[in-house]
């Protein structure tokens, strides 16, 4: 903003811009984990390359980011500022206890996830002794609109916040079971917030099907949701809503507890 312009409609003069503008370039690093060159950073973020290259060589400068030839890519030291955060989070190593009970008693994964933009962001997950094919781990970024957490908390927002998430959103089909109509995945997601749980049936990848409940804090607002993750050839969709949505349903009323004793 140039000297003596009034600040944007809906910033207040404490809004940083540059500050906004870098961990929107952070954002962009992180959807590409291959890397990204000058101008490829700075077409994604709306930026000129003299203005995308400060914010990259910050962050290289910072131990955010390394450079690799004419690529830049994130840097681990991100992974261990989260890490660090999700430590000290005392709601997930309070609800930590019930999600390995889920685990346990399942021999599934059962994980925990936040809504992030388009993604769910992984907060918390206790492994199962099955495997499924794809990786998870905490601060793995999923697309909400075609994952059980991902329906679970965007039926938490306000009709006209929905709508307009669905407008902008990425949708594309990961299988032929993806549901990318925008009406019907409008109708699927208030439907999981009626029932007050979500499950998916490979539409992320085939094989796969997951199960979800929020997490709700005092006032009753969605903050998070857990899930237990199956492999399609072991457990029917009937057979998770019937064996482990009741385990998930427990585990999240004790986990709730946490708002509160707060």
């Amino acid at each position: 903003m140039a000297a003596g312009e009034a600040p944007d409609a809906g910033h207040s003069r404490d809004h940083v811009s540059s500050l906004e503008r870098g961990l929107g370039v952070m954002e962009i690093l992180a959807a590409h984990p291959a890397g990204l060159t000058l101008t490829e950073t700075a077409e994604k973020a709306g930026l000129t390359r003299a203005g995308a290259r400060r914010f990259l060589l910050t962050l290289v400068a910072t131990g955010y980011a390394t450079q690799e030839g004419r690529r830049f890519l994130l840097s681990p030291r991100l992974i261990s500022l989260a890490r660090v955060w999700l430590g000290g989070s005392s709601l997930w190593t309070y609800a930590e206890p019930f999600m390995r009970e889920v685990s346990g008693a399942l021999a599934e994964s059962c994980s925990a996830a936040i809504l992030s933009g388009e993604d769910v962001v992984y907060v918390a997950r206790v492994p199962g002794r099955h495997i499924v094919s794809i990786a998870l781990h905490i601060g793995t970024r999923l697309p909400a609109y075609c994952t059980s957490m991902g329906r679970v908390l965007l039926s938490g927002l306000a009709p006209d916040a929905l709508d307009a998430f669905l407008s902008r959103a990425t949708i594309r089909a990961n299988t032929a079971k993806t549901i990318t109509d925008r009406v019907e995945l409008a109708q699927t997601i208030v439907e999981a917030g009626r029932k007050g749980f979500a499950s998916v049936d490979e539409e992320l990848e085939i094989g796969l099907r997951s199960i979800a409940v929020p997490i709700r804090d005092r006032s009753g607002a969605i903050v998070a949701a857990i899930n237990v993750s199956t492999q399609s050839a072991r457990v029917s969709v009937a057979e998770m809503e019937r064996e482990i949505l009741p385990h998930l349903k427990r585990a999240a009323t004790g986990i709730e507890d946490y708002f509160v004793v707060q």
